[in-house]
């Protein structure tokens, strides 16, 4: 069914950076090196939730619509916007890009990985771009009661941008229970390690995409990473997933 075309987020973009301008990317760094994630709350107002969960009818956002069972994902669905970008998304992945790429670069240096990746999102599109992998990969995730998402790694070709974030669109204890977001990390020689990070409404969470570097007695080593959703106990929960390389 394709419906109306809807704008998502009434504010301008301007609003939004000032948002990201305002948020305290010391303790963000902080949180993602000592707890593997970084909370940043209040990011969308309860209008932006409800006009960007709506907008998941319009087909002519999006370039795919994928069923998660179909692929042994997990269960629900996704899509997957399409360029040009809803411009309040495209602000927002081009804004959070900048700083992360700061934490990434540390990252990189921590573990001996000589990538390094440029201030402007545009110039990491360029290199996504140059490499094949030209396909948008922002997305809007739909659950309802009984889905869930297994734990994966959001890895799309050679070009890996090694941060990502997503955002809850729901009210947890009103529009649904369960689906909580967890987060697993799997150290050398050692049992894998759960969080589950709670979040409201509006809020963010910024994680690693496949790995991360810990420092150790004998120095730093990497950590494998994976995260996913917790099965829906009831109702229906949207996240805006924002994965800043793009796809083949």
């Amino acid at each position: 069914m394709s419906v109306a075309r809807v704008r998502p987020w009434g504010q301008p973009p301007s609003a939004l950076l000032e948002r990201i301008a305002a948020l305290d990317w010391e303790r963000i760094a902080a949180n993602l090196e000592a707890d593997g994630c970084a909370v940043i709350g209040g990011m969308c107002s309860p209008d932006e939730c409800r006009s960007l969960s709506e907008s998941y009818l319009s087909d002519e956002l999006f370039r795919s619509r994928i069923v998660m069972s179909r692929h042994g994902f997990g269960r629900g669905e996704y899509k997957y916007f399409a360029y040009p970008l809803p411009p309040p998304i495209a602000a927002l992945r081009t804004a959070l890009y900048a700083p992360l790429a700061e934490i990434a670069n540390r990252w990189n240096r921590a573990l001996r990985v000589d990538v390094r990746y440029p201030a402007a999102h545009a110039e990491f599109l360029d290199h996504c771009h140059r490499a094949g992998q030209t396909k948008p990969t922002p997305l809007l995730l739909q659950y309802a009661a009984g889905d869930y998402n297994c734990l994966h790694q959001d890895l799309y070709g050679e070009q890996v941008f090694p941060l990502q974030a997503a955002f809850l669109l729901s009210e947890p204890g009103r529009d649904f229970t369960g689906g909580e977001f967890v987060l697993t990390e799997q150290r050398p020689r050692m049992q894998s390690r759960a969080e589950v990070v709670p979040l409201g409404r509006g809020d963010g969470v910024i994680f690693p995409v496949h790995h991360r570097p810990v420092r150790g007695t004998r120095g730093v080593y990497r950590v494998n990473m994976r995260h996913g959703v917790s099965r829906l106990r009831s109702g229906r929960r949207h996240t805006l997933g924002l994965i800043f390389h793009d796809a083949r």
